[in-house]
């Protein structure tokens, strides 16, 4: 019986973990769109967003919790449930850059750069097919998956350095466009820091699967 009810409250914790995943997924599509079209109104929905992100986490880690407390798991059911916090932690900071997307948006919107940002626009949606493949890695127990998302953070890392490199180019010929300039590296180092959380969510899925602490993406 006790099994049961583990597995019942488990299956509720996954379906919660889903829609958190869901959430921070659609959040991060609306501010990648809201960076390509300068859209400030969707821009403001994103921060809207985060905070029923930060409410999820809240009542997923509560039920964590209470299992761990009452239910007594050990192994693979304990590791799971530790995973669960790690999952949800960096979910949350996902959210928060997500929010630091829309925030560069609504910056830019009023300075706009006047070369392509193919390169951020990019960063954003390697970064938004990681979280999904991520959460996808845990519901389905999926390690393969997990690792395969979490090694396209190179391709992240890459695009950050070219990119800080053509902004500094561009600033040395332009000068009067610091604040500019400071903005928009500070904007890829936030896509380039959210590939590195969805790599720790994916290390945690593979710790979960093997019970190995393993870095992904040295």
């Amino acid at each position: 019986m006790m099994r049961i009810q583990f597995n019942e409250e488990l299956g509720r914790l996954h379906h919660d973990i889903l829609a958190m995943g869901s959430r921070v997924e659609e959040d991060l599509q609306k501010a990648l769109l809201a960076f390509k079209t300068g859209d400030v109104a969707l821009a403001n929905e994103v921060k809207a967003g985060d905070e029923l992100v930060n409410a999820m986490q809240m009542k997923i880690e509560d039920q964590a919790a209470m299992l761990i407390a009452t239910q007594q798991p050990v192994a693979k059911d304990l590791r799971e449930l530790v995973t669960i916090f790690k999952i949800t932690d960096n979910l949350e900071r996902i959210g928060d850059h997500a929010v630091h997307l829309a925030k560069a948006a609504k910056r830019l919107s009023n300075d706009p750069y006047p070369r392509p940002l193919d390169r951020l626009e990019r960063m954003a949606a390697i970064d938004v097919s990681m979280v999904h493949d991520a959460v996808a890695a845990y519901l389905e127990q999926n390690e393969a998956m997990a690792r395969d998302a979490a090694a396209r953070d190179d391709q992240v890392d890459a695009e950050h350095k070219a990119f800080v490199q053509e902004v500094l180019a561009y600033l040395t010929e332009h000068p009067d466009k610091a604040q500019q300039a400071t903005r928009l590296i500070a904007t890829s180092s936030f896509l380039e820091r959210l590939g590195d959380h969805v790599t720790n969510l994916c290390e945690a899925v593979v710790f979960m699967l093997t019970g190995a602490h393993t870095e992904l993406n040295e």
